[in-house]
């Protein structure tokens, strides 16, 4: 809204330095700062409503032992609130948002959101011990999976790009020089399958203090330089990859996540004085998905996504051997000490902050393999 107000103020008076805001990487900028003030804001506010009100994380009785999360009880949760508030109000401000791709971006972040906080809220508020029921969890995945995936397949002209028809199911393949693999008539479910699993595998990361929000930064900031070169055909073209006219408006929406992933990490450090809950990991692995899809990266994700993919194929694992061992031998055995994987390590006797900090160390390899894919190809 800021950015159509510059633009009128600009057009009509044509003060000095308003042409400014014309620029994403100026918007971008300030959606960041604009994220992490308002975090900062809203942050203590949110979290003393949630104290007066005991909306508290419940005792996890499968992490008895482990760590010492036996002390984390009773600390706020629905802390994905501040994440959310953080997120869309700067991207509102300063993004275009009459563009598609935000439009798109923002209402998976919005949608998977409430998905989330209707989970926290059934288990916090009205007691239910395993929230919202998974198949309607999955329902509210799949279904803005639909409408994600419809949206470009059947709409794709809504797209500045002038060839965006031809391009709306293809993606890049990594290590790949002027290949592009299509989709076809199987986009929407790859699309369905892709904000499911992302949104699930953030869910899963989210276990230590502080592991999720900051890896999710880590990605983000990625996907703001992605988004960018995307959008502009001057790097597009340098790199090889498909030209999407008007996608360096998500880099706002990227920057926007990575001070609002900066904002509450303030909070969510070791010890957290808040927890995220499914309110906040749910909408911020949905947004990474959709941001994926949208900028045609799909097959980035589990090089970009490496730490939200290992925990996840480590339940997967640990699942698949304990019921095939139970199946052979009369008795479940396990791979892992625990699943998912960070627990693993928090039962072999790593602090969780050292965890959590080797983590983000990976996180951030994998961010550079990522880029390098584009020139090593």
């Amino acid at each position: 809204m800021l950015y159509y107000l510059a633009m009128w103020l600009e057009r009509e008076f044509q003060p000095p330095g308003f042409g400014v805001f014309k620029y994403v990487t100026f918007r971008s900028a300030a959606a960041a700062i604009t994220a992490l003030l308002i975090s900062f804001v809203v942050g203590p506010r949110i979290i003393a409503a949630l104290k007066r009100k005991q909306m508290g994380e419940q005792e996890k009785r499968e992490l008895a032992g482990v760590g010492n999360h036996n002390l984390k009880a009773g600390t706020p949760t629905m802390g994905g609130l501040i994440v959310l508030t953080s997120l869309l109000l700067p991207t509102l401000l300063w993004a275009n948002i009459y563009s598609a791709y935000v439009i798109l971006v923002v209402l998976v972040t919005a949608w998977l959101g409430g998905v989330g906080f209707l989970d926290d809220y059934l288990k916090v508020v009205k007691k239910y011990k395993k929230g919202l029921i998974g198949r309607y969890k999955i329902v509210g995945q799949v279904t803005i999976g639909l409408i994600l995936g419809g949206t470009i397949y059947f709409f794709p002209h809504w797209f500045p790009t002038t060839n965006y028809d031809t391009l709306h199911t293809l993606t890049t393949v990594p290590f790949a020089k002027h290949i592009n693999f299509d989709w076809g008539w199987l986009y929407i479910p790859a699309v369905i399958f892709i904000l499911t699993a992302t949104s699930n595998a953030v869910n899963l990361t989210d276990g230590l203090d502080g592991l999720a929000i900051g890896t999710v930064g880590i990605v983000g900031l990625t996907l703001a330089v992605l988004a960018y070169f995307s959008g502009n055909a001057v790097f597009a073209n340098y790199l090889n990859i498909m030209h999407l006219n008007g996608a360096d408006e998500l880099t706002v929406f990227c920057a926007a996540l990575v001070g609002a992933a900066m904002g509450f990490l303030w909070y969510n450090s070791y010890p957290a004085q808040v927890f995220m809950g499914d309110t906040g990991s749910l909408a911020l692995g949905g947004a990474v998905g959709a941001l994926c899809i949208l900028i045609k990266k799909e097959f980035l994700l589990p090089i970009l996504g490496a730490i939200f993919f290992a925990e996840t194929l480590s339940v997967i694992l640990q699942v698949s051997y304990f019921k095939y061992t139970k199946r052979k031998y009369g008795e479940g055995r396990r791979l892992f000490k625990i699943a998912p994987l960070h627990h693993h390590f928090e039962k072999s006797g790593w602090h969780e902050s050292k965890i959590v900090v080797r983590f983000y160390i990976i996180g951030i390899m994998v961010a550079i393999i990522t880029m390098a894919t584009f020139k090593v190809r």
